[in-house]
């Protein structure tokens, strides 16, 4: 990748052949696996993903009634496989084991993967309550959103790099997409959130310099999605959410079907030459 003089290879990515805008958002043949996907980002991303061609692997912890009809509606809509399975995403083992199998029962292969999984923080200050509750709760944030981002990585970007070595036919180059926030970036308010904020700022980073370890075999970027109207944030109160829209140059909450653009291009050879960004979509909220 690099000399000892710290100097990038060159040539070492190629152009995808294809000059046409909508053949290179096509996904089709392509195997993507979607984690935190039973309703809300998650289950968007992994419709566009189908829609565009992909047969997708949706991931869940909880609800699997929810997940697997989720997945037989994907499977009927867009004519693609799509099938849901119960992943903990604290556990290596847990993921390094669901990447195996969903790789050997869709075709051998994995093109996409995107880390969607996530927790919020919904305790307020650092410095309130109980230091066991908040020091435990501050280990499952970081468990769940950059451990568990870490872990699909290393799971994902094993195969990314054996298919370019050896060469699969249709494999470009490997997708890996973390869903990070504008939290990583700048500091929620009203809400007080430290911890996830902490936690969503370590993802941007992971993987963007998973962006140079990988130049040569797979792309890496993160999607930082706003205020979206999702489960997560049905902690908050009306009020919080009224300061929010105050905050928001668009004046609103984001729909999951808004995000679904910015991770297709990103999971596409729309997007080939597009490796270390982190794709900000709030409204202009960090724009100000």
């Amino acid at each position: 990748m690099t000399d000892k003089e710290g100097r990038f290879t060159h040539h070492i990515t190629t152009a995808p052949a294809a000059n046409r805008v909508l053949s290179l958002f096509s996904l089709k043949g392509k195997t993507a696996i979607v984690s935190g996907a039973t309703a809300g980002i998650g289950l968007a991303v992994a419709q566009g993903f189908a829609e565009a061609g992909a047969n997708v692997a949706i991931w869940y912890n909880s609800k699997k009634e929810q997940a697997e009809a989720s997945a037989a509606e994907i499977e009927k809509d867009y004519g693609v496989k799509c099938k849901a399975y119960r992943v903990d995403v604290k556990s290596y083992p847990a993921v390094q084991s669901a990447v195996d199998l969903i790789v050997s029962e869709f075709n051998n292969r994995l093109d996409i993967f995107v880390a969607n999984s996530g927790i919020a923080w919904e305790d307020g200050p650092m410095l309130d309550g109980p230091a066991e509750d908040r020091v435990k709760r501050y280990k499952e944030i970081i468990d769940t959103n950059l451990d568990g981002t870490f872990f699909s990585a290393r799971a994902a970007g094993n195969y990314f790099r054996k298919q370019k070595q050896e060469k699969l036919e249709g494999f470009t180059y490997g997708s890996f997409i973390a869903t990070a926030s504008m939290s990583g970036s700048i500091v929620n308010i009203p809400q007080l959130q430290a911890a996830y904020n902490a936690s969503k700022a370590g993802v941007i980073h992971l993987v963007k310099s998973l962006a140079v370890e990988w130049v040569g075999f797979a792309r890496a970027n993160t999607v930082s999605p706003g205020y979206i109207v999702t489960e997560i944030s049905k902690f908050c109160d009306e009020g919080t959410k009224r300061a929010w829209r105050d905050k928001i140059p668009m004046g609103r909450e984001g729909e999951p079907n808004e995000l679904k653009g910015a991770y297709l291009y990103l999971a596409s050879d729309a997007g080939s030459y597009t490796t270390g960004v982190d794709l900000v979509v709030d409204g202009g909220y960090s724009a100000p």
